[in-house]
């Protein structure tokens, strides 16, 4: 549902790029703990490519 929505694809480098659900879990994640972008756990991919991404949509 949300998915074409999401920028982003299989061939784009990196963690995110493969699965936008990182991406759309790392946003809800910075907005509710109130943390910065560089905290964002691993999990979600590296911070600078999450925060990049936002920055795109």
């Amino acid at each position: 549902m949300i998915e074409p929505h999401c920028l982003g694809k299989a061939s784009d480098p990196g963690q995110t790029g493969r699965d936008p659900r990182l991406f759309v879990e790392a946003v809800p994640w910075i907005v509710r703990t109130g943390a910065q972008w560089w905290d964002v756990p691993d999990e979600f991919g590296k911070w600078s490519s999450v925060f990049m991404r936002f920055r795109r949509g």
